[in-house]
């Protein structure tokens, strides 16, 4: 086991699958002499050259129509995005064409692109550079979106998206970039859980609590807490969002009756609802109180001073907890 960053992970994932196979390149703004704006990618143009490390103009439609056109020819594109409100110019192609080319062609074609997005809030940043997109990726056909929370995962998953003939919409938490985590360098990809596996970060047996992404270590946070209280919630972190993993899931709700979601991007037709809805179809008979969510408001994304106020946090979580739990809680008017 090695040490590592959750950025030092993902470098050390893009560098493995450059290795391991030829037809992997890596394209995106500044990612070659800059080695990215989170130096994410440093080091590698130096190793593999500048026919394998593009720096791309500033053009995120051009960068993804790139991408399909080496897919076409074979190649394993690694695209970055290099924040994630930068991704909408590169909509189009993403859901017209790379979600489309391998249903449209009768299974002819594979479009084996993987698109990295540093993704979501809680580093103070700019306008455009803090947003949680998720939702509309999860509704488009034909992409897979996963969500790493870890070290461990962003290297091995990363490994995966890129192996995969799938493409994949890689979201990375930056506010973890610089969280630190033991990482296996060595491992088998045979033998990892694979891509789409949710995985239950603590059991519990009181309270389900779904999240993805930086939510995962707030949620840890509030399971903690609540302990205190004689609350056991088991934590599900659902690495895959398209597709989810229900079988995880429902095991879970069928077992504490109840369920919290929790995520950054906003409620309204958020992952959240489609999580819930589906809980709910599956899981009816089991439950014991209606399923609540924890999000982001439905606005667009804060100022920098004001972001503390607009992620959900451990409070926040614990009062939803409250809710299914029947105790007093900030909707019921009697405080705890």
């Amino acid at each position: 086991m090695t040490e590592l960053t959750m950025a030092k992970a993902i470098n050390h994932g893009l560098r493995r699958a450059m290795a391991d196979d030829p037809k992997v390149l890596v394209m995106g703004e500044d990612i070659g002499r800059l080695g990215g704006v989170f130096r994410i990618t440093d080091g590698l143009l130096d190793e593999f050259g500048a026919q394998r490390v593009i720096d791309t103009p500033l053009a995120e439609a051009g960068i993804m129509g790139t991408a399909v056109g080496l897919a076409f020819r074979g190649y394993r594109p690694v695209v970055e995005i290099q924040f994630d409100g930068f991704v909408y110019p590169a909509f189009d192609q993403i859901v017209c064409q790379v979600a489309k080319l391998h249903y449209r062609t009768n299974g002819n074609v594979r479009m084996p692109i993987t698109i990295r997005i540093p993704w979501a809030g809680g580093v103070g940043a700019a306008e455009h550079h803090s947003e949680s997109p998720e939702a509309y990726f999860v509704h488009t056909s034909g992409l897979r979106v996963v969500a790493v929370s870890n070290p461990q995962d962003a290297y091995t998953m990363l490994r995966q998206a890129i192996a995969s003939d799938d493409p994949v919409v890689f979201f990375e938490p930056k506010r973890l970039y610089h969280v630190k985590g033991d990482v296996d360098l060595d491992a088998h990809l045979a033998d990892a859980a694979p891509m789409g596996l949710a995985r239950v970060a603590r059991e519990g047996s009181d309270v389900t609590l779904l999240t993805y992404g930086a939510q995962v270590a707030t949620a840890m946070d509030a399971a903690t807490a609540a302990e205190d209280e004689g609350v056991s919630i088991e934590v599900i972190d659902l690495r895959s969002l398209s597709p989810v993993d229900y079988g995880t899931v429902t095991a879970s709700v069928r077992k504490t009756g109840r369920v919290v979601v929790t995520h950054e991007a906003a409620r309204e037709a958020g992952v959240g609802a489609e999580l819930v809805a589906s809980v709910t179809e599956k899981c009816f008979h089991y439950l014991e109180a209606p399923p609540a969510r924890v999000t982001g408001y439905d606005i667009p994304y804060p100022p920098a001073k004001l972001e503390k106020h607009h992620l959900p946090d451990l409070d926040r979580i614990l009062d939803a907890v409250d809710r299914v739990m029947d105790r007093p809680n900030s909707l019921s008017g009697v405080s705890s």
